[in-house]
């Protein structure tokens, strides 16, 4: 018997706007792997119906996005401790035993900024935002070694309680004092909308930034926001959003396709390819 073609998916709601489908294609192709990524959009109603279908049909697992990510920690058999500590899943494997579900973000967020200072050990951090981009990339930062995270919101009260949430080491800022925190830090990380097409920009003043400090923002469209080209100007060293995009991919790709799969020019421009 002829064995079934590997199958995996996006799924979300709306899921027409996602870059995955192009980036694990890419790999697929490279690879010369026979086997199918595709875009899934499933309304919050139909996702358990969904996942009890898509491992019947084929399908060896998925990436999730909004608005599902958390929705998926209630359905699945296994959860790791990176998807419960975020708080999130956004990659599911489909087994025997029911349904696996991790959080690749944190991952992707370093091996992103590893990828371009490999003796990156953050210590002392400025974070600017507190929803699910920032829970992963707080899990990231302490995971790697930072002793002090000063975490920001434009609403307060959800940056208290996530620096309550992660301990001792995150502490929140008030929005007003945003331009202060920076004192002293060696990574600042934009971890909102804000700066994104479409979006209003970060408003930033980054006079107290010192000049060897990395910025990273983790908005990809476009790839050089605001924050980026002002931290360039000063000199500091900036790492746009896309690897992140591109390394959290990779686990997923792994498990349902069974080769590690590489993140290379090539992959950051078949992405980015209009």
């Amino acid at each position: 018997m002829t064995p079934p073609i590997p199958l995996a998916a996006v799924i979300g709601c709306p899921v027409a706007h996602s870059r995955s489908p192009r980036l694990h294609g890419h790999w697929l192709a490279r690879y010369g792997i026979v086997g199918h990524y595709v875009p899934l959009q499933i309304a919050p109603g139909d996702l358990e119906p969904a996942l009890r279908l898509l491992p019947r049909i084929g399908f060896r697992g998925a990436n999730v996005t909004i608005p599902h990510k958390e929705a998926v920690l209630a359905l699945a058999t296994d959860v790791t401790p990176g998807a419960r500590r975020i708080g999130a899943a956004n990659t599911l494997l489909f087994t025997e035993a029911g349904i696996m579900a991790d959080n690749t973000d944190a991952y992707g967020f370093a091996s992103n900024i590893l990828d371009h200072r490999r003796d990156w050990q953050p210590r002392t951090v400025a974070v600017i935002g507190a929803g699910g981009a920032a829970r992963a990339v707080l899990a990231a930062l302490l995971d790697r070694g930072a002793t002090e995270i000063r975490l920001t919101n434009r609403t307060p009260d959800r940056a208290h309680r996530l620096a309550e949430e992660f301990g001792p080491a995150v502490q929140s800022v008030r929005w007003e004092a945003r331009a202060e925190m920076l004192d002293g830090c060696d990574t600042l990380v934009n971890a909102t909308a804000l700066g994104m097409t479409g979006k209003p920009p970060l408003d930033l003043a980054l006079g107290a930034l010192p000049r060897d400090a990395i910025v990273n923002d983790l908005v990809y469209a476009p790839l050089e926001t605001p924050l980026l080209a002002a931290a360039r100007a000063r000199g500091n060293p900036a790492i746009d959003g896309l690897g992140m995009l591109l390394h959290q991919a990779v686990p997923g790709f792994e498990r349902w396709f069974g080769l590690r799969p590489q993140v290379d020019r090539a992959l950051r421009d078949a992405v980015l390819a209009p």
